[in-house]
């Protein structure tokens, strides 16, 4: 017959019972040598000791025990409490709402990404605007033929201390050098198991195995640095006319003109809002050429020049996708380097030319080096920030900079030079923000736009009394309203 200490373990497996008896080795070696042939009268005979008997009262205390309850509940409670831990974790980092996520870090990463451009661009524009503004300072010893008005589009301004467009582009992309010295310093201290060899080795290697000769690769970058270069001199150029605001705002037009050329070039998806953008911003362009007038104003040939350096920019980033495919980090920081260094190897001999001839000015006694260096540092960070600004953030954070630089930039306009914005002027820029964020829709909007119209329907009809609550749910009968049955189950 069973006892009934065994019946709650058969009809409960889950239940654990402790033991009542420790076993050690002198119980055993002591059992062994008594009575070895009588019964066990608490149960069968146990392999360390066949026919020992043993009574709930026996124990050593030299010995640990087999298994406690205390010692299950320790480590059952030590792995829940490790589960706990693993679950919390991974629901912090799925959990796009929490404050640590990682949607939630390159939030912050691309707030501060837009912030540097912001503050970047706006400096380099409005650095390069106040050496214009400089009044030249009369002196004997300069001619009289090097009047800076007599080579420009015409002679309203007055005569500058500075004019030297070419020359300032030049000296901001020789800058470019210290692209790949900056990521090399940053990976040596990432990545300390690699040595500086080793990185720019396997940055040339990648180039070697897409196919590029040395001869290739350099006359590739020789034709990328002279359309840089004529990009940069057309917007300087563009600033000895326009306001600074303007200038900002006709570069930011850019953008629509990489989505056209990356759909005829590159062969990227169409979108239609895309395309409205890009007429946007044309009219945009047209409002802020003829808000001046036409005759008598230099103003169509400023707005002209930095809509073409607008169109240059985005030349230069749709053909290096297209010659230089997908590059990495790398790749790219090493190519701006040699760029800066085609720059000051190659382009030197032109700005020597403007010098002696007359068409630039660059007075040695009272050259604005402060202001020439700022901008150059500053072009360097815009640059490192819009290239490199995706590894950190969403891509709509590195272009949102450009438009957010315009408002920005108007109010140092206000408050320095006393400009106003009103008329066609404020038209076109306002034409030229909405076709910019129109061309950063998404490729799959409309998806988009019928969610939210799917979502508010779906909290209308949950709102009470508003009369198109048909699909709720009677969970006392399970009957759901519907006009084709009637609440018998019948069909109507």
């Amino acid at each position: 017959m069973a006892r009934d200490g065994d019946l709650p373990t058969i009809f409960n497996p889950k239940r654990v019972r402790a033991p009542s008896v420790i076993i050690t080795s002198e119980e055993v070696e002591a059992d062994q040598g008594g009575s070895g042939d009588v019964e066990r009268a608490n149960g069968p005979p146990t392999p360390l000791s066949p026919r020992a008997p043993l009574t709930p009262q026996t124990s050593v205390s030299s010995a640990p025990p087999l298994t406690t309850q205390p010692s299950l509940q320790q480590a059952y409670s030590e792995s829940a409490t490790s589960s706990q831990d693993e679950e919390r974790q991974l629901r912090d980092k799925r959990c796009p709402r929490s404050c640590c996520s990682k949607f939630a870090k390159k939030i912050y990463y691309g707030i501060c990404v837009t912030l540097m451009l912001v503050a970047s661009w706006v400096a380099v524009t409005h650095c390069i605007k106040h050496m214009y503004q400089q009044e030249y300072p009369p002196d004997h010893d300069v001619p009289q033929s090097a009047d800076p008005s007599t080579y420009n589009f015409t002679s309203k301004f007055p005569s500058h201390l500075y004019n030297a467009p070419f020359f300032t582009a030049w000296f901001c992309t020789n800058w470019l050098i210290l692209f790949y010295p900056l990521y090399l310093i940053v990976m040596l201290i990432h990545n300390k198991c690699k040595s500086a060899h080793d990185i720019v080795f396997d940055a040339f290697s990648d180039f070697k195995e897409k196919g590029f000769t040395f001869a290739r690769f350099l006359s590739r970058c020789g034709l990328f640095c002279l359309l840089w270069v004529l990009s940069v001199f057309m917007y300087t150029y563009a600033l000895r006319i326009l306001l600074a605001t303007d200038a900002v705002a006709l570069f930011a037009t850019n953008v629509s003109c990489i989505y056209l050329l990356s759909w005829v070039i590159l062969h990227e998806q169409f979108v239609g809002v895309r395309i409205v953008a890009a007429i946007l911003c044309d009219t945009g362009i047209a409002l802020l050429a003829y808000m001046d007038g036409i005759t008598g104003s230099s103003t169509l040939g400023g707005v002209v020049l930095a809509a073409c350096a607008a169109a240059g920019f985005a030349i230069f980033k749709v053909l290096f996708r297209k010659v230089m495919g997908e590059v990495n980090s790398g790749q790219r920081a090493l190519f701006f380097s040699i760029l800066g260094t085609v720059n000051a190897t190659l382009l030197w001999p032109v700005c020597l030319a403007l010098y002696l001839t007359g068409s630039e000015l660059l007075p040695a006694h009272r050259m604005p080096w402060l202001h020439l260096l700022l901008a150059s540092v500053a072009l360097l960070v815009f640059h490192l920030v819009y290239q490199f600004g995706n590894i950190l953030t969403y891509n709509i954070f590195v272009s949102l900079g450009l438009i957010t630089a315009v408002p920005v930039s108007a109010a140092l306009d206000v408050i320095l030079y006393g400009a106003q914005f009103a008329g066609m002027k404020l038209a076109g820029i306002i034409l030229i923000a909405v076709g910019f964020f129109l061309v950063m829709f998404p490729d799959n909007w409309p998806d988009y736009i019928m969610r939210l119209l799917r979502w508010s329907r779906r909290r209308q009809r949950g709102q009470p009394g508003s009369g198109r609550n048909r699909d709720a749910m009677d969970y006392r009968t399970g009957y759901i309203r519907s006009h084709l049955r009637s609440p018998s189950g019948r069909v109507r």
